[in-house]
């Protein structure tokens, strides 16, 4: 029964893919985040949700952030994640404002989804099981850099204006002018007109509830 509704819902897929240039596969959205757990984001429904894993189910990340869908959407979704979610794989949910709440409502009781946990930003009408204070300028700016091709350790890095600030103060202190510090320093300051790109705070998040079900062997 559970291989019969997997394959009504890929069966649901768009029959041609979007070709135009800006289009992005979801494959070329997709990370391992180490320590078993998966990366995937979703742009369009059931289109993008990843297909059954050839071995056994591992946690997977589904960034639902920014989704638009439709109400049939959401039922490819839900059945998705009934198909895929169980105590050792579960699915870790992003979402924000912007995502459409269909998609967001099979989830609100864990009895009925189970083993699913929703993270998003903190904001008013919308309430996530974990909740995280991030901004939705800073937000959307993560979010963008990512599907812009930057890495997943900028994202994740949440000590990076420390390391800029050291050296920073270490050339100021040793400018190689004068006979000190390293050259090459200056080179691997940021630019005045390059801003950092800020940590994904969301991402984060469930990358650190996963790490914490590991280590309490919950997975």
């Amino acid at each position: 029964m559970r291989s019969l509704l997997f394959l009504l819902l890929l069966a649901a897929a768009p029959a041609e893919a979007d070709t135009s240039p800006t289009a992005t596969k979801a494959a070329d959205l997709a990370r391992d985040l180490g320590e078993g757990l998966a990366y995937h984001r979703v742009q369009r429904l059931p289109a993008d949700l990843p297909a059954s894993p050839d071995s056994a189910p591992r946690p997977v990340v589904l960034d639902l952030r920014y989704v638009l869908a439709t109400n049939g959407d959401a039922t490819a979704l839900e059945a998705w994640v009934r198909f895929r979610a169980t105590p050792r794989s579960p699915i870790l949910i992003l979402a924000n404002t912007d995502t459409t709440s269909a998609l967001l409502t099979p989830f609100r009781s864990h009895g009925a989804a189970g083993h699913v946990v929703v993270i998003g930003a903190a904001a008013p009408g919308f309430a996530p099981d974990i909740a995280v204070t991030f901004s939705r300028a800073d937000e959307r700016r993560a979010y963008d850099a990512f599907g812009e091709g930057a890495g997943l350790d900028a994202l994740l890095n949440d000590t990076p204006d420390k390391i800029r600030n050291d050296e920073a103060s270490l050339l100021r202190e040793h400018p190689p002018e004068n006979g000190g510090g390293d050259p090459a320093l200056g080179s691997r300051l940021p630019k005045p007109d390059a801003p950092a790109i800020p940590v994904d705070r969301v991402l984060l998040r469930a990358v650190q509830l996963h790490r914490a079900l590991l280590a309490l062997k919950k997975l």
